[in-house]
């Protein structure tokens, strides 16, 4: 028999967080996270997403042991401010049984019927920033600490229980040694002076923070007419800030600027963490930070997390600029692999970006919906 538990002790969420673990137990492509990070991301004092969302964390049981887990979102400012009644569900996991999904997705749907929502999308986060997707291509592929890792059984679940496919996402990779420095250092130089623009780049992170609130204020003008767009609160930006900001090599963050000083575009790079949160095994002590801050010096991969530009300066070549950046940043780092996070499908725009890199795609993830009953 299955039995379906909220998750509210601190005990509780401990466990909530705790069940990936063994379920990918020796798994070597699953990236664990880090586990008080997870469960502070998970308590409304600290995350201030829970200011316009609202989320209900299950554990599904068989006897005493735990099967499977879900957290049921609401995400109010999509449905008050964009009229969007949808109802989402994220972290997601669950055993190869998929009468343990269904219990777990019929409460998220009783819940979006309780409030008078229209329809279920899923696996999802709280908002952009946040990992989304079920994993449908790539299962031989180490994650990264930005994405899910789920097994195969996953997509079929959802899709017996009537679930179709909503969105999808795909994630590419290329060599560093494709990009042509040659090429970007003629371009770049050539759309600096056409449109009197100018590159950051950064060897201190305090030097960073004060053109943050700038960033998202054109990572918002950038995106903001994908369907999957919810737009980032000044408190979530701040929380960003500290979580992120900080941690990131300053040198992997680039900016592009007007004559006016006034930003047009950017790109945020991570040093690739996968194989230090392997290693460290969800916990910060006594290794892991010190493994973590040696991948951020010396890991080979980067991973691209964000890249932006204003549509005042969009088609007109000025990712080249930050291309050219980053050029000259990874040969003296001896970069070999970039790897992208999930892009949409139907996102083009960010596809011609990187057209010139000969990307090939190595995953694929989707999100999927059901109307609500």
């Amino acid at each position: 028999m299955i039995t379906l538990k909220q998750a509210i002790t601190k005990k509780e969420m401990k466990r909530f967080v705790l069940f990936p673990f063994s379920l990918y137990k020796n798994n070597k492509y699953w990236v664990p996270p880090i586990i008080k990070d997870e469960i502070a991301n998970f308590n409304a004092k600290k995350n201030p997403v829970f200011k316009n969302a609202d989320a209900q964390f299950f554990l599904a049981y068989k006897g005493r042991k735990i099967v499977g887990r879900v957290v049921a979102i609401i995400n109010w400012y999509e449905i008050n401010n964009q009229q969007i009644r949808k109802m989402r569900f994220g972290w997601f996991d669950v055993i190869d049984d998929i009468e343990v999904t269904k219990v777990l997705l019929d409460k998220i749907n009783e819940i979006g019927k309780k409030n008078n929502l229209e329809y279920i999308e899923g696996p999802v986060g709280f908002n952009n920033l946040d990992k989304t997707g079920v994993l449908i291509d790539g299962f031989d592929h180490q994650g990264t600490m930005i994405t899910w890792y789920n097994h195969p059984y996953y997509k079929d679940h959802l899709e017996q229980l009537g679930y179709v496919k909503e969105k999808e996402y795909l994630e590419n990779k290329f060599k560093f040694k494709n990009v042509d420095a040659v090429y970007f250092d003629r371009v770049s130089s050539i759309i600096k002076r056409r449109f009197k623009l100018k590159a950051l780049d950064f060897t201190k992170t305090k030097d960073i923070l004060p053109f943050v609130d700038e960033m998202f204020e054109v990572f918002s003008a950038s995106y903001s007419k994908l369907s999957t767009f919810v737009p980032i609160s000044e408190d979530q930006i701040e929380y960003f800030k500290k979580k992120y900001i900080t941690f990131i090599n300053p040198e992997y963050i680039k900016f592009v600027v007007d004559e006016s000083n006034k930003l047009v575009a950017f790109a945020i790079v991570m040093p690739s963490f996968s194989e230090a949160l392997q290693k460290a095994k969800g916990k910060l002590f006594p290794l892991g930070m010190f493994r973590l801050l040696k991948a951020r010096r010396h890991s080979k991969d980067v991973t691209f997390y964000l890249i932006g530009v204003h549509p005042d300066y969009q088609n007109k070549g000025v990712t080249a600029i930050i291309f050219d950046q980053y050029t000259k940043t990874f040969a003296k780092r001896g970069i070999v692999n970039c790897i992208r996070t999930p892009e949409l499908e139907e996102n083009e725009s960010i596809r011609k970006i990187w057209e010139d890199f000969n990307p090939v795609t190595h995953k694929r993830r989707r999100t999927y919906r059901k109307s609500i009953q």
